[in-house]
Formats: structure tokens, C-alpha cells, sequence
């Protein structure tokens, strides 16, 4: 979601979306920031990265996630 939608979603919430995310929505919104700016100095046109993003985030938040899981098992 973008920050407009966010915004758009959440009128009531002061601030912006990175002060409601999660620490696992931060790492991976980090390493998102960080993989485009690499995939843009490859040249990789806008669409391509926007998949590639999608699919490294959807990855990355699922392994996150399970991070957690079982640390709580223990």
C-alpha cells in the first residue's frame, strides 16, 4: 500500500505508516529501499523492480514472521 492509501485508510492516525508498522514491516521495508536503489543503478525499468519487490518482500515478511513464531514456541 502506498503512504497515500494509507493515509487515505487511516484519517484518524496521526503521523505517517512507518509509526504504526511492526519492527519485521521496518526491516523489510529497509531492505526494499535498499534493493531498489540497487536494481535502479542496474537500469531495471520501473515494472520489473516493482515485481522483483513484490515478490522479495512477500518472501522476506514470511520469514520474519516465522522468526517469530518460533521464538515464541521456545
Amino acid at each position: 500500500m502506498t503512504a497515500k492509501q494509507w493515509r487515505e485508510a487511516n484519517p484518524d492516525l496521526k503521523g505517517n505508516i512507518r509509526d504504526y508498522a511492526t519492527i519485521n514491516q521496518l526491516i523489510c521495508l529497509s531492505n526494499m529501499e535498499n534493493l531498489n536503489a540497487v536494481f535502479i543503478n542496474d537500469g531495471l525499468p520501473q515494472s520489473e523492480r516493482l515485481e522483483k519487490l513484490n515478490k522479495i518482500a512477500i518472501q522476506q515478511m514470511k520469514v520474519l514472521e516465522n522468526v517469530d513464531d518460533r521464538r515464541l514456541l521456545k
